[in-house]
């Protein structure tokens, strides 16, 4: 497998550690961080990986403090929230699946970058299911980037963000809001009638709506709008809208078309 770091780094690091140098000493001598002398140890010691072959998953960014694509994942959270739900598979792997609407072809699209992005080297597919596109990647760590996952559907259960998920949201809320409107969301005309001068008529307006049967999640479609100062209501037990002229039009740039 292929490392930022020459295999022959690797390599001489692993034999240091075989030896018994302490970490810290190990990386020093190394030129790396203790984490990836952690890492390496992890892997190739603990786990029994071929030193120099095989393929090595992307390191978690909540295990083992690698980087996260934070954006990406503020509408990944949105989609997963949305329509999405974790299953497990085999030698403890999970699978991440979206749905969405067959129609919706960019999206689709756009969703497969987006799991690749949050899972560098990631190798989501697409397959279809009475009339959607389930978008689906591998891996062992969706669990610590979702802790929300759990048995039974999402709306039997409490859904919270933790204190670093919370963080991401308040940083990217319109990310995070474009993963829940085009996933569990839509916008619609509506209309209504009204007299003027004496002669009913009617006036069309769009409005987005979300949908989702969790309260908790329709609580963090609330409070994302709130960071996104865009006036909203909830206008039925499932349902959070977005009707005024002007927070519809700040949506709209904010979150893009649903196509």
């Amino acid at each position: 497998m292929a490392h930022v770091r020459p295999q022959s780094v690797v390599d001489s690091a692993l034999a240091c550690s075989d030896r018994g140098m302490s970490d810290a000493d190990n990386a020093d001598l190394h030129g790396v961080a203790v984490k990836t002398i952690r890492r390496w140890r992890r892997l190739y010691q603990r786990q029994g990986l071929p030193r120099g072959g095989g393929h090595l998953a992307p390191p978690c960014p909540r295990c083992d403090a690698a980087g996260l694509a934070e954006r990406e994942y503020a509408e990944l959270l949105g989609w997963y929230l949305g329509d999405g739900h974790i299953s497990r598979g085999r030698r403890g792997v999970f699978n991440l699946h979206v749905y969405n609407d067959g129609r919706y072809a960019d999206l689709n699209a756009h969703l497969l970058d987006l799991m690749t992005t949050v899972k560098p080297d990631g190798r989501p597919h697409a397959r279809l299911h009475a009339g959607a596109v389930v978008t689906t990647v591998s891996w062992k760590h969706w669990p610590c980037l979702f802790p929300q996952h759990g048995p039974g559907r999402k709306h039997e259960r409490p859904i919270v963000l933790q204190p670093w998920q919370e963080d991401v949201v308040r940083a990217f809320p319109a990310d995070f809001l474009r993963g829940l409107f085009h996933s569990d969301g839509a916008r619609v005309n509506n209309w209504a009638t009204r007299m003027v001068d004496g002669e009913r008529r009617r006036y069309d307006y769009p409005r987005w709506q979300f949908s989702n049967r969790s309260d908790d999640i329709l609580g963090l479609c609330g409070w994302a709008l709130d960071l996104a100062d865009i006036r909203w209501r909830r206008s039925g037990p499932w349902t959070v809208s977005v009707s005024r002229r002007e927070a519809v039009a700040t949506l709209d740039d904010l979150i893009g078309p649903k196509s």
